[in-house]
C-alpha cells in the first residue's frame, strides 16, 4: 500500500504543479499528532523555509464530515504545534539545530483547508480540470467514484456562494490564521 500511495501522490502533484514532495512514512490510516510527526514537520518547515503553510483544518467539520479523515485532521493538529511553536523555537527540538544545522524559522500564515470557521475564499474555477485530474491519481481512494466531478463542483459551488462569487464559479474555502 505504501509504494502504490506514494506513487499516487507522486502523480497527482504533477497535475497541480508541485515538484517537492516529501514522505514522512507514516502508515496510511494510523497517523496521530505525536512529538514524532511535530518534529518531522518542524525539520521540514525549517528546510523549506515557506512564508504559508496550508494544512487540513484539526477540528471536525460536521457540515462536512468527508473532510475530516482522522488522518488529515492529525497532520493538521501536527502543523500547526509544528508552525508554532516547534519551527521558530530554537529550544525546540535543539538537535536540528545542532544536529543538522536547521535554524529556527517563522511561518506567516497558515491556511487550513476543511475548517469550520472558513472565511476565506479562492475562486479555483479556471483550475477545476487540474484539481479533478489530481484526485483521479489517487486511484485507490477515488477509484470507485463515478461522480467525483459532480460531487467536487457541488461542495466548491457551495463555497463560491458564501463567497458571494457569480453562479457557476468554483471556489476553496479557508481560515487563515497569521502567525506573528
Amino acid at each position: 500500500m505504501t509504494a502504490l500511495r506514494r506513487a499516487e501522490q507522486t502523480a497527482a502533484a504533477k497535475h497541480v504543479g508541485v515538484h517537492d514532495v516529501r514522505f514522512l512514512g507514516y502508515p496510511d490510516g494510523q497517523v496521530e499528532a505525536t512529538i514524532g510527526l511535530r518534529r518531522d514537520l518542524a525539520r521540514v518547515i525549517r528546510q523549506v523555509r515557506p512564508d504559508r503553510v496550508v494544512t487540513q483544518s484539526p477540528d471536525r467539520n460536521y457540515a462536512r464530515i468527508q473532510a475530516s479523515h482522522p488522518d488529515h485532521r492529525a497532520v493538521g493538529s501536527a502543523a500547526l504545534d509544528a508552525v508554532y511553536p516547534d519551527a521558530r523555537n530554537p529550544f525546540a527540538f535543539p538537535d536540528l539545530l545542532s544536529d543538522e544545522g536547521l535554524e529556527p524559522w517563522t511561518v506567516r500564515e497558515v491556511w487550513l483547508s476543511a475548517s469550520p470557521q472558513a472565511h476565506h475564499f479562492v475562486d479555483i474555477t479556471e483550475n477545476f480540470g487540474r484539481k479533478v485530474a489530481a484526485l483521479r491519481a489517487h486511484e485507490s481512494q477515488t477509484g470507485h467514484m463515478t461522480n467525483l466531478e459532480e460531487f467536487l463542483r457541488g461542495w466548491l459551488s457551495r463555497s463560491a456562494a458564501l463567497a458571494g462569487l457569480p453562479e457557476g464559479r468554483l471556489a476553496e474555502a479557508f481560515q487563515i490564521l497569521d502567525t506573528p
